[in-house]
């Protein structure tokens, strides 16, 4: 909970100042409203903690996450909780107290709090938009509006599972060749280290000139054994700048545009991630979300910031006064069966069934290319292996055969 400084003036036009804890400024907003007061300034109060326990939950919980499945077996009490006609704060406390998860325990306390106060469920959920997306949020809200709280969890838990089910796909497209290049990685240590020093003691003995082969296998060997701290080092500073570098605003741009050009694995990501907003803009625009709302919304929801970025500018052109399918079309983010879907769908009347079915194709695709991935790799990475082992072997045997000739 935050603590906010207000002005408001009252029904006889008398400055009124004070303070309110509450979960944001439209909480704020609306209490004093209810108090018959006009609200005229709304400031957060920064808290100041009185000991070192003292601590502001949101900002606790701000780096945390709540696990998909937690959220989705949330979304399934909440629609049999208000279906059964169960008051939203006893329902939000009640599962409070029976959450195995702590971080969304702690949550829906805080959250039953608000609620204690008068303030709507969508805008309690608003103080922990690290646990629950814009998308949620949202939801929530048009249930709230329409009186049909029950079908918009209903909702969400079909969203949430679609969601979790996407994730596991793209931990499986790259599950495999992270396996294969990590095991190669290994063995290039190992042999390194401790092979190819084994049989330099031996080579030492012949006093012969070594093959070429030979000679560069013991060079990159001495290198790893004189300077494996100093690659160790270069290697945690690249990842850790690379990582830094992707949380920026460019780099991630920068790196989510390189991902999808990718062989092999960058059109399976283009494609989960278009099934994505589809699914989620379909779903929004069903539930009677505004169309720019429901862009932003599911761009969001997207999980690639170059795809994001293109589909955040086609609400300018709608704004402007362009149908949806013209501005798809400009952004050339879509594939032409998603552009002909939105503009029959647009004549139609029927968007969101068509953009469901889209996202519906484009899952049983992805399924399909998950799967045979793998075949698709493995030869690239029995190349790969080959090529090491040849270059290994050349080098340790070339001379062990040069000593055999001379023997003889």
């Amino acid at each position: 909970m935050a603590k906010f400084k207000y002005d408001a003036r009252d029904k006889h036009g008398e400055l009124i100042q004070g303070d309110m804890e509450a979960a944001d400024q439209d909480t704020v907003a609306s209490a004093l409203v209810a108090d018959n007061l006009i609200p005229l300034r709304i400031q957060a109060i920064e808290a100041k903690s009185s000991s070192p326990l003292d601590f502001d939950l949101a900002k606790y919980f701000a780096n945390k996450s709540v696990p998909l499945d937690d959220m989705v077996l949330f979304c399934r009490q909440m629609h049999a909780l208000t279906r059964s006609g169960i008051p939203i704060i006893r329902a939000v406390l009640g599962l409070a107290e029976t959450s195995k998860n702590p971080y969304l325990c702690e949550i829906l306390k805080d959250v039953g709090r608000v609620l204690g106060r008068g303030t709507t469920l969508s805008s309690a959920l608003k103080a922990h938009r690290h646990a629950f997306s814009p998308l949620f949020i949202s939801m929530v809200h048009v249930g709230e509006s329409t009186g049909q709280l029950d079908e918009a969890f209903q909702q969400l838990v079909l969203h949430l599972e679609m969601e979790r089910d996407t994730r596991k796909k793209v931990k499986s497209a790259f599950r495999y060749p992270l396996l294969v290049i990590g095991a190669i990685l290994v063995a290039m240590v190992v042999v390194n280290l401790f092979v190819i020093p084994s049989f330099a003691k031996v080579f030492a003995k012949f006093g012969n000139e070594l093959p070429f082969a030979s000679q560069i296998l013991l060079s990159s060997s001495n290198f790893f054994v004189h300077y494996w701290y100093w690659l160790l080092l270069l290697l945690i500073a690249s990842v850790v700048a690379f990582i830094k570098w992707t949380r920026t605003a460019q780099g991630a741009l920068k790196w989510d545009e390189y991902k999808l050009k990718l062989p092999l694995i960058g059109d399976l990501l283009r494609r989960i991630a278009l099934s994505r907003f589809t699914r989620t803009f379909a779903m929004l625009f069903r539930s009677g979300v505004p169309i720019l709302s429901a862009l932003d919304i599911s761009a969001e929801a997207i999980g690639n910031v170059y795809i994001e970025s293109a589909v955040k500018k086609m609400r300018l052109g709608i704004e402007k006064g362009d149908s949806l399918s013209r501005t798809a079309h400009a952004s050339g983010m879509f594939t032409p069966l998603i552009l002909q879907m939105i503009t029959v769908g647009e004549e139609s009347g029927a968007l969101d069934k068509l953009l469901t079915d889209v996202s519906d194709f484009y899952d049983e695709e992805t399924d399909y290319e998950v799967k045979g991935l793998s075949a698709a790799i493995e030869p690239i990475m029995l190349v790969c292996m080959g090529l090491m082992i040849l270059v290994l072997a050349l080098g340790i045997f070339l001379p062990l055969w040069d000593l055999g000739a001379t023997r003889h």
